[in-house]
């Protein structure tokens, strides 16, 4: 188990401020936050490249909040690979056994070992500059893993990589981190990271963590309207709450919705796009919600096409193309928008 506590690091005007999170042994944990929130600070500062100014980290039960790096037994990986330009990519992944002074024979054994484990055993005579940006990154992931690290950090591993690259390593990453039961923390801005790798999420603002939870968790129940904006929860509203029966009532101004919360007075709510249902006539549902509107706008994105729809409250709802042709939708159409009272998530201002 990785347990940090309190940990703080001022660095000129940026402060990693109080930072509380615990990583399960063999867990995949994904930190999600923007541009500037500490991020990649919190995984320099937890392999060692900072010292922080207060908190502990430790591993296993052993403080290594100020042991050397290399005595950690935490590896990491960036997202620009940092590849020795000079050395094969053998070279390149037995580079730390050669440090730690390991036997040749045990080296050598250890990187073909890895290497195939990542598919690239067919490539450790050749040089960083000749592979593909995905090759890189194996030779990378390889480098660590060879050290047998407790804890892997993967800083954005799979942004720099074309969509297919990414995918196809994706599904690679996590059968290798079953297999070598590696826990691991692993920074990205993709959402498709977070469901097809992570166990659990956290979400940094400005230095702090915000939210932790599964991805379902914080996906679908944000704890602030932060979190809601940052994951795509693009109806976001603010409203009095009235309570009765454990039965919420959430005027919005235009229109009024229900749910089932207990919490009472000034409140947000939050209503993920594609939980909205949107028809040209009323149906038989036992959704709790629905309103009359007209579309404003459509936008078309390929795979699927973002409807807005005024409502009292402008909704905003995912569709496939082919709905949205099946309804045929259009600015000025009238619509029905429907949700569930359980797709209404309810949170303090």
């Amino acid at each position: 188990m990785l347990k940090i506590t309190g940990l703080t690091k001022r660095l000129g005007d940026f402060v990693l401020d109080g930072v509380d999170l615990t990583v399960a042994d063999g867990e995949y944990f994904i930190i999600l936050g923007p541009t500037g929130a500490g991020k990649t600070i919190l995984l320099e500062t937890l392999a060692g490249i900072y010292t922080p100014d207060d908190g502990t980290i430790t591993l296993d039960g052993r403080d290594i909040t100020r042991t050397d790096p290399k005595d950690r037994g935490i590896g990491m990986v960036y997202q620009d690979y940092m590849l020795f330009p000079h050395l094969t990519v053998g070279e390149n992944i037995g580079f730390g056994l050669r440090q730690r002074k390991a036997d040749p024979a045990r080296i050598r054994e250890e990187v073909q070992e890895t290497a195939a484990l990542l598919g690239i055993e067919h490539l450790l005579s050749r040089t960083p500059g000749t592979l593909s940006g995905g090759e890189q990154q194996r030779a990378a992931i390889a480098r660590a893993l060879v050290l047998r690290p407790h804890v892997l950090l993967l800083d954005e591993p799979l942004s720099a990589l074309d969509t297919s690259t990414r995918d196809r390593l994706r599904r690679e990453l996590r059968s290798i981190c079953r297999a070598t039961k590696t826990t691991v923390i692993h920074i990205t801005h993709h959402f498709e990271d977070i469901f097809a790798l992570a166990d659990r999420v956290a979400v940094m603002q400005e230095g702090r963590v915000v939210q932790t939870g599964t991805p379902d968790e914080v996906f679908r129940k944000p704890a602030t309207g932060f979190v809601a904006a940052f994951t795509g929860m693009e109806n976001v509203y603010c409203g009095v709450s009235r309570v009765l029966n454990g039965e919420a009532t959430i005027d919005l101004g235009g229109i009024t919705v229900r749910t089932v919360s207990e919490i009472e007075g000034e409140v947000c709510v939050g209503i993920r796009p594609e939980e909205v249902i949107l028809s040209r006539e009323p149906f038989e549902s036992s959704a709790a919600n629905t309103f009359p509107g007209m579309v404003t706008e459509i936008q078309r994105n390929g795979t699927f096409s973002r409807v807005f729809v005024d409502a009292g409250v402008t909704f905003v709802a995912v569709l496939t193309p082919q709905s949205v042709e099946r309804l045929r939708l259009a600015g000025g159409v009238a619509v029905q928008v429907t949700f569930k009272a359980s797709a209404v998530h309810v949170f303090l201002r």
